[in-house]
C-alpha cells in the first residue's frame, strides 16, 4: 500500500511539473439546456457512464449557477467573463460584438495566446457572435443527416413538383418545411421521440466525431489546443437514436411532484409560461406526457454521454489525456415540470443550477465533490491561471482554482443570476443557505430557505420572522447588481 501510495505521489508530481513546464491543453465541452439529470450530480438513475468516469478522475462541482437561464446571454456572460448587465445581452437577439464590439472572448483570449482553437457545434449562441477567424482557427456548426420523416416528404414533394435543387421548386420546398417545423415551441418535428438515425447522423454525433478528428490527426501542430465542443442537446426536440429511449422505461421513471398551491406565495413575474407550449396546465399533474417528455430528455442525456465518450477515448488513445484539462458544463439548467414549469428562463434552482465537472492533470484530486459555490462567468479567469496566463482586466468573474485543488473550501460568497420579463429583470442572490429575488419595478420577492427547503416550496419573503434575513440579502443583492453592472468598456 505504501509504494503504491507513493507510485502515485510521483506521478501527480511529474504531471504537475508537465504541466509547469508547457502550457496544458484544454478540452471545454458545453452542453445546451442540461439541467442537473446526469448521474455524477446525484441523479443515479440516470445513466451517464462516460461522465461518471471523468467525475472519477476529476472535480464534481454540486453548487454551480449560471448567470442567465437563456442561451445567448448565458453563453455571452460566460465566454467573456462579464455578467449579463455588463455585456448588453440580455436575450438571444443581440450579439456582444455589436454591444461591446472590443471585448476578448474566451476563445479569442486563448488564441492570442498562442494556442490552436478548434471550435464545433453550438458555443456562442449563433456562430455569427464569433465571425470568421476572431477566435477559431477551425470551426465547424453541423445539421443532423436527413430525417426519415423529411426524406419521405420531400420524395412525395418532388414526385409532384420535380427536383428540390431548382429555383421556384427550391423555394416551395423551405416553405413546406417551415411548415414541418411547428410541433414543440417551434422546433423541428418530431417535438420528443425516437429520432429514425443512428448516433453519426445527428449533429452532435458529428460534432464529437469532428473532436476525435481533430485529436487523431492533430490539427493543432506543435501547439497547444483549446477545442471547445458545443454539445445541442438536450434542448428541444427532444430526439435521439431508439438504443436510449430503451434506457428509460417510462413506468420506471422517478420524479418529485409539486404541491397543488405551489403558486399561491410566489410572484407570478417569476413564472414562465412555456409549460403550455408543452401541453400542461399550471397546478396539474399530467402523469403520461410527462413520462413521455421525462423519457426524451433522459434519453437525450445518455446520448449526449456517449458522444462524449468518443472524445474522452480519443485524448486517452491519442496519449493526451496527461496534459489536457477537462471541463464539462451547461449553459443554464431546465424544469421538467417541477414547479409545474417546462422549459428554461426561471430563477428556481432546476433552471440557475448546472452541472460542472473539472479535471486538471496533476491538480484536480480525483473522485471529489465540491459545495462551494462558483459561478459560470469564473470560467475564463480559472482557465487563464490553470493554463499560466494573465487574464484580461475586465473580467467580473473569479477563478476558482482553489476550489479545484481543495474541493472542501467554501467558494464564493454568493451566485447572481438574472433574466428578463419583458423590459424588466428578474434578480437573484444565492448564498449557501438561501436564496432570494426580486422581480421587477414593483420589487416582489422571494426568500427560501435553502437547507429546510432545498425544492423552493415556501416563499418566506413576507414571514415577519425572516425580516432580518431578507434585509441582509437584499443588501447583497444590490451590492451584487451594482457588480453586474459595473464593466467598463
Amino acid at each position: 500500500m505504501t509504494i503504491l501510495r507513493n507510485f502515485t505521489a510521483l506521478f501527480f508530481f511529474i504531471a504537475a511539473i508537465n504541466l509547469a513546464n508547457a502550457k496544458p491543453n484544454v478540452l471545454l465541452i458545453v452542453c445546451d439546456d442540461l439541467n442537473t439529470h446526469v448521474s455524477t450530480s446525484g441523479y443515479p438513475h440516470i445513466k451517464t457512464p462516460h461522465l461518471d468516469r471523468l467525475a472519477k478522475a476529476g472535480v464534481t462541482f454540486n453548487r454551480a449557477y449560471c448567470q442567465y437561464p437563456v442561451c445567448g446571454p448565458s453563453r455571452a456572460s460566460f465566454l467573456s467573463g462579464l455578467y449579463p448587465e455588463s455585456t448588453g445581452v440580455l436575450n438571444n437577439k443581440v450579439d456582444i460584438r455589436n454591444t461591446r464590439p472590443g471585448t476578448v472572448s474566451l476563445p479569442q483570449f486563448m488564441k492570442e495566446n498562442g494556442y490552436w482553437t478548434g471550435g464545433v457545434g453550438k458555443i456562442f449562441h449563433s456562430a455569427r457572435h464569433e465571425p470568421g477567424d476572431l477566435g477559431w482557427n477551425e470551426y465547424h456548426r453541423f445539421e443532423n443527416d436527413e430525417f426519415p420523416f423529411v426524406a419521405e416528404a420531400r420524395a412525395r414533394f418532388e414526385a409532384k413538383h420535380g427536383s428540390v435543387e431548382r429555383g421556384k421548386t427550391r423555394r416551395k420546398w423551405k416553405e413546406k418545411l417551415q411548415g414541418m417545423f411547428t410541433q414543440t415551441r417551434g422546433q423541428q418535428q418530431p417535438g420528443y421521440g425516437p429520432s429514425g438515425l443512428n448516433d453519426a447522423q445527428h449533429r452532435d454525433g458529428r460534432n464529437a466525431r469532428k473532436a476525435v478528428e481533430w485529436l487523431d490527426k492533430k490539427s493543432f501542430g506543435d501547439k497547444p489546443f483549446f477545442i471547445t465542443v458545443g454539445i445541442h442537446k438536450p434542448h428541444v426536440p427532444f430526439i435521439a437514436p431508439q438504443k436510449y429511449f430503451d434506457l428509460y422505461p417510462r413506468q420506471k421513471l422517478q420524479f418529485d411532484l409539486s404541491p397543488a398551491n405551489d403558486w399561491d406565495d410566489i410572484p407570478r413575474l417569476a413564472m414562465v409560461k412555456r409549460f403550455g407550449g408543452f401541453g400542461f396546465e399550471l397546478g396539474k399533474e399530467n402523469d403520461a406526457l410527462r413520462r413521455e417528455y421525462t423519457q426524451a430528455y433522459h434519453a437525450c442525456v445518455s446520448f449526449v454521454d456517449a458522444q462524449i465518450g468518443l472524445i474522452l477515448d480519443k485524448l486517452k488513445s491519442q496519449k493526451l489525456w496527461n496534459d489536457t484539462i477537462v471541463i464539462f458544463t451547461s449553459d443554464h439548467g431546465y424544469h421538467l415540470g417541477e414547479h409545474f414549469m417546462w422549459g428554461k428562463v426561471t430563477l428556481f434552482e432546476e433552471c440557475a443550477r448546472v452541472p460542472l465537472i473539472v479535471r486538471v492533470p496533476g491538480v484536480s484530486p480525483s473522485g471529489k465533490t465540491s459545495q462551494g459555490l462558483v459561478e459560470t462567468i469564473d470560467l475564463f479567469p480559472t482557465l487563464a491561471e490553470l493554463c499560466g496566463l494573465t487574464a484580461p482586466a475586465q473580467l467580473q468573474g473569479k477563478s476558482y482554482v482553489s476550489l479545484i485543488r481543495k474541493p472542501g473550501g467554501p467558494g464564493k460568497p454568493s451566485a447572481y443570476t438574472v433574466v428578463s420579463r419583458g423590459t424588466q429583470l428578474g434578480r437573484s442572490i444565492r448564498t449557501q443557505r438561501w436564496r432570494y429575488a426580486e422581480w421587477g419595478e414593483a420589487k416582489a420577492a422571494e426568500l427560501y430557505d435553502l437547507q429546510r427547503d432545498p425544492k423552493e416550496y415556501n416563499n418566506l419573503a413576507k414571514s415577519p420572522e425572516h425580516r432580518d434575513i431578507v434585509g441582509q440579502m437584499k443588501s447583497r443583492l444590490a451590492k451584487r447588481q451594482a457588480q453586474a453592472e459595473s464593466a467598463q468598456n
